[in-house]
């Protein structure tokens, strides 16, 4: 599956997200699957892993601030649509590179508005943001330990820089939700704001960065995120880890056997031998 761009308009075959021009070079691009509370799709997975090459070279695009439609800014992967085949677990795996090295890779901001659940692969995104607004009452859940599979994504590369080892490890071993208000206090976000608020802040502080002078911006941007470039071989030790659980399958199907069912897992791999 592939995305095309064209200079006429090069988002026009993105089909998840919506994508809305702003005054000063704002780009704002809402995750738009409310129905489902922003469960992200494998196409919704591929326009996240694309749209970032395509904002570089986007010369009326400054700023990007990022969200989600409705409730939720983004509830995980969408464990609905059916068992993935071997190519598509690849796949998904090489996506997750390009997700994560688009976003720092980019030299121009990106400012995520947080609201509702933000959980796995949505939670990547949200904390891979160089400014993260939450709403109070937003709801953090990394959620790989919970489906069976080692803290991938983003996890590893990035939770020990903003809220310290001790808090990365708690969060991501036990899976237990953050709110946004503790999520700021911790230093896993920017920024927390009441309910509802965080895309007007997020625009504001978009706004803010446009006007500046990008070149010295983009460029600080660029220097910080060496510390997560130098970390580049965690976050690809842990994407292998996280695909060997995959694979493996044991624990991964006694989740995703839960989640039909209504139930808590019971896990393989916690039962004594």
């Amino acid at each position: 599956m592939s995305v095309q761009a064209t200079e006429v308009d090069r988002y026009a075959a993105y089909e998840t997200l919506e994508i809305e021009r702003r005054d000063d070079g704002v780009l704002l691009v809402t995750m738009n699957r409310p129905e489902v509370l922003n469960a992200m799709s494998w196409r919704m997975h591929t326009e996240l892993a694309t749209i970032w090459d395509d904002v570089k070279r986007d010369p009326a695009t400054k700023v990007v601030v990022l969200t989600g439609a409705g409730r939720a800014f983004c509830a995980g992967n969408d464990l609905k649509q059916g068992e993935p085949d071997r190519r598509q677990r690849l796949q998904t795996m090489e996506e997750a590179s390009e997700i994560v090295f688009g976003m720092i890779g980019l030299k121009k901001p990106i400012v995520s508005a947080i609201h509702g659940p933000a959980v796995g692969a949505g939670l990547a995104v949200a904390l891979l943001a160089d400014v993260s607004i939450a709403t109070e009452d937003a709801k953090l859940i990394d959620g790989h330990t919970r489906v069976g599979v080692a803290a991938g994504d983003h996890a590893a590369l990035i939770w020990p820089l903003l809220c310290g080892m001790a808090k990365a490890k708690y969060y991501l071993m036990t899976n237990e939700p953050l709110s946004g208000t503790e999520a700021e206090r911790i230093g896993l976000v920017t920024k927390v704001v009441p309910p509802g608020r965080d895309v007007d802040e997020a625009l504001a502080v978009a706004a803010r960065l446009a006007r500046g002078a990008q070149e010295a911006i983009g460029w600080t941007k660029h220097a910080l995120n060496q510390w997560l470039h130098q970390a580049g071989p965690i976050f690809e030790h842990s994407k292998a880890l996280e695909l060997l659980n995959m694979l493996a399958g044991e624990d991964v199907n006694e989740a995703r056997a839960a989640f039909r069912e209504g139930r808590e897992p019971n896990f393989p791999s916690a039962q004594l031998r």
